[in-house]
């Protein structure tokens, strides 16, 4: 202990050669243990010696692989912590070990050798009871009782031989809490809110120099919505710590000693975004770059570049209104005479070229990935033209959206080279946690192996896991959007096949709310594909799986589905009771929400348009437009204007349907929407169609141009469409015979009839069978007549009188 205090090369330690401060923490209790030692008996020294080298031996001949302190089970509270303060060191020293030494004898028994670890100290990392018996194993059902904020703990307490426990240092702790931190950010809000902030007050209180506590109880608060404790404790945070601990990006060398006031910044404003406060995020945002150029602090100025373009992204930005004009704005070297899409595009850019340049692996990914996002919903055009034989291609380009894909996945495997993570302290604890969980046959300290020449009994401290959490993350999410990119483009099954290779292989490290996105792209391909009630049984094992909370992708999916089971069976009230359901869900701030809006509004003009009441479903279908033009929704427009063309083609004005339908067929052209354009096809041709059967030909033409594309990737209604438009454009041929080729006829209405049928779609079920009808009257075929008359029937009287009592209506 003497030697603790004084240099390496010094024999005898004066007052004047110690090197440790007498008055630390650390100085303080050297002293106490110096003075306590002088005190002992020579009886007691040499007992206690004895004790000390006993047990140094038998933990290493019996210690597991990559065996780690345990905290024991103490009978002490915090009420009795200062009793420790004025105890007689001498005489609880020489008892103590006696009497631990002792309990080692009792093999059903615990050590207590951590002399100041209170009982709820053990709570946090051990939550339940272990037998002494290293064989044993947990019951399941007691496991999954367990919340996911013990989950760690039962790692570690799964590891305890011949009823030894010991200590666990800060690092273990720091792991604990780190483990926790991705735990919360997996979970979200179905993360148990009460139980952990307990668990976090205990350690906060035990343990005050823990400022990530704060962190994680921010974090906590974060995910569950509450405001105002998660301001707090990030500002407790970053007042405590200074942003010390806890991310993975180091300052420059030149940076502010004082703290990280920057990523305080960057954290407050993705907070404020996270809530749904874009203003208040933008400013604070923009306050972050000019620190991080003050400060020099470049890994932070691109993490917030980073940042500024995902919230430009994801919400709404109004064409006529420049977002970054201010005299701070990162743009304002290049001019606000560029539109906001401009704008951003000019942002991801320079971000990627920060993260290049800083080498950041991740970050880099991640803004490959962003501007992915970018090429899909953005026509790129010159930001400088010059002239008028400039050549300007309005339309998107799949190319560049798969090379980004491949290039983030390309950038991803090269993460080890990253030069911006920090070896700080508890940094590798969450590898030394999932080495807990490892099987136990190889003893690294064993007696057979020895421990002089093996180095791996220091690897579980020292080597990070292979693949991070958030590189698992970030290859999920190009997965997420290669299925959200071939939704966009149309081709069902490769979104379908890239949804189902992020469900298997990323779904342990994916987050909840990606879990969720993921579930509800399937759901939505057997909605589409198998009928409702597929998607309803597999909704309700989403259900159990993920809380329906408010907002959630569960609910919005679950809201969506009742919607269309509603229209296709006539129950107008409940449909329009989920549209009115869906626009209290979206936010009323400008620019919050606004798929949820433009989803909102769209199912309330459909709605209308079931119920016949033209004028008023043009009126919202038009508003929408304005809206989405207004901010630069230029996809959704090709959506509305296609059901512009619905409302007037079923209002019986096909001539003011035509241009709608021309001009979704543009936006598909541009923005390479191919499903979306053949069905913008399939309605140009229902249009055609109406206005006489002296355009049947040129109908059936474009029929047969969208047929390969609509039975290959479209689904049960839009088949079942394509199928009734095609007998209905042969029926008014008047050059076409039925008796002659009544199977051309026949054919695409049982198959639309059968597909309807599953959908429980009464309304064009209804047109099927009234079609067949007429075949089979021209046939002469009465038996057949009757019986496609007595279903055309039925599905007209299920659609005037829906059933209340409907078991999907009460899901």
């Amino acid at each position: 202990m003497r030697g603790i205090l004084g240099a390496l090369d010094s024999g005898v330690v004066e007052d004047d050669q110690v090197i440790l401060d007498p008055n630390s923490n650390l100085g303080m209790f050297i002293r106490r243990c110096v003075l306590a030692f002088n005190l002992l008996s020579f009886e007691g020294v040499c007992h206690l010696l004895t004790n000390i080298q006993i047990y140094c031996k038998e933990p290493l001949s019996i210690c597991p692989p990559y065996e780690v302190p345990h905290l024991d089970n103490s009978s002490h509270n915090l009420e009795a912590l200062p009793e420790y303060e004025n105890m007689d060191l001498e005489n609880f020293v020489f008892e103590k070990v006696s009497e631990e030494f002792e309990a080692r004898k009792r093999a059903s028994e615990r050590i207590s050798f951590h002399l100041h670890a209170p009982e709820d100290l053990f709570g946090l990392v051990e939550d339940i009871d272990i037998s002494a018996d290293p064989n044993s194993k947990h019951n399941k059902k007691s496991r999954e009782a367990v919340p996911y904020a013990h989950s760690s703990g039962n790692a570690m307490s799964d590891i305890v031989y011949n009823g030894e426990v010991f200590l666990r240092t800060n690092w273990q702790i720091q792991g604990y809490l780190m483990e926790q931190a991705d735990a919360i950010e997996k979970h979200g809000s179905s993360f148990s809110l009460n139980t952990f902030e307990l668990i976090l007050r205990k350690l906060q209180k035990m343990a005050p120099e823990l400022h990530r506590v704060h962190f994680l109880r921010y974090l906590n608060n974060l995910y569950h919505d509450d405001y105002f404790a998660a301001l707090e404790n990030l500002h407790c945070y970053f007042d405590y710590s200074a942003g010390s601990e806890g991310f993975d990006f180091v300052p420059p060398s030149g940076c502010n000693s004082f703290g990280r006031y920057e990523t305080a910044l960057l954290c407050l404003g993705m907070m404020h975004f996270l809530f749904g406060h874009p203003k208040q995020a933008l400013e604070v945002l923009t306050e972050a770059v000019r620190v991080s150029q003050q400060y020099s602090n470049d890994t932070c100025l691109a993490y917030t570049l980073a940042a500024i373009c995902n919230l430009l992204s994801d919400i709404g930005i109004s064409s006529a209104i420049g977002p970054l004009g201010s005299s701070n704005s990162p743009m304002t070297s290049v001019g606000t005479s560029l539109s906001a899409q401009q704008q951003l595009f000019v942002l991801l850019r320079r971000s990627l070229k920060r993260a290049e340049s800083l080498k950041l692996k991740r970050l880099m990914a991640s803004n490959h990935l962003s501007m992915a996002k970018f090429d899909l919903t953005h026509v790129q055009r010159p930001l400088l033209s010059f002239g008028p034989k400039v050549s300007v291609k309005l339309k998107t380009s799949p190319v560049n959206v798969c090379k980004e894909l491949r290039l983030s996945s390309h950038l991803i495997s090269e993460f080890g080279s990253e030069n911006s993570t920090t070896t700080s302290d508890g940094a590798f604890c969450t590898s030394w946690l999932k080495n807990l969980q490892k099987a136990m046959g190889s003893l690294v300290l064993s007696p057979e192996n020895g421990s002089g020449n093996n180095s791996n009994a220091f690897q579980f401290c020292a080597q990070p896991c292979s693949i991070p959490g958030s590189v698992l993350q970030l290859i999920g999410s190009s997965y997420l959007l290669r299925a959200t990119v071939w939704e966009t483009y149309g081709s069902a099954p490769l979104a379908r096949i890239n949804a189902l290779v992020y469900a298997t292989c990323f779904g342990d490290a994916s987050s909840s709310s990606d879990a969720a996105l993921v579930h509800v792209k399937l759901i939505q391909h057997l909605a589409v594909f198998k009928g409702y009630k597929e998607a309803f049984a597999a909704l309700k094992i989403a259900e159990e799986k993920f809380l329906s909370v408010s907002k959630s992708r569960i609910l919005l999916l679950k809201l969506q589905l009742l919607h269309e089971c509603a229209l296709h069976r006539g129950h107008l009230r409940l449909a329009q009771q989920v549209c009115d359901e869906l626009g209290v869900l979206a936010s009323p701030v400008v620019g919050v929400d606004m798929e949820l809006k433009t989803e909102a509004s769209l199912r309330h003009a459909r709605t209308l348009l079931a119920a016949n009441q033209f004028s008023q479903a043009a009126a919202v279908a038009h508003s929408l437009f304005c809206m989405c033009y207004k901010f630069n929704l230029q996809v959704e427009n090709a959506t509305v204007l296609l059901l512009l063309a619905d409302i007037h083609k079923k209002s019986g004005n096909a001539v003011l349907g035509l241009p709608y339908a021309l001009a979704s067929l543009s936006f598909c052209q541009s923005f390479n929407l191919d499903l979306l354009k053949a069905s913008a096809t399939l309605t140009l041709a229902e249009l055609w169609l109406s206005l006489g059967s002296k355009h049947a030909k040129r109908a059936l033409a474009l029929i047969n141009g969208a047929l390969p594309l609509i039975l290959g990737h479209g689904g049960l209604e839009l088949r079942a469409r394509a199928y009734i438009a095609e007998a209905k454009c042969f029926l008014s041929d008047p050059s076409f015979s039925v008796a002659e080729q009544s199977n051309v006829v026949l054919d695409p209405l049982k198959q639309a009839s059968d597909e309807l049928q599953v959908l429980e779609y009464h309304e064009l079920a209804a047109e099927a069978f009234y079609l067949m009808a007429i075949v089979f009257d021209k046939l002469g075929q009465l038996e057949q007549r009757e019986e496609a008359a007595a279903l055309f029937k039925k599905h007209i009287m299920a659609l005037e009188n829906p059933q209340d009592d409907d078991p999907f209506f009460n899901f």
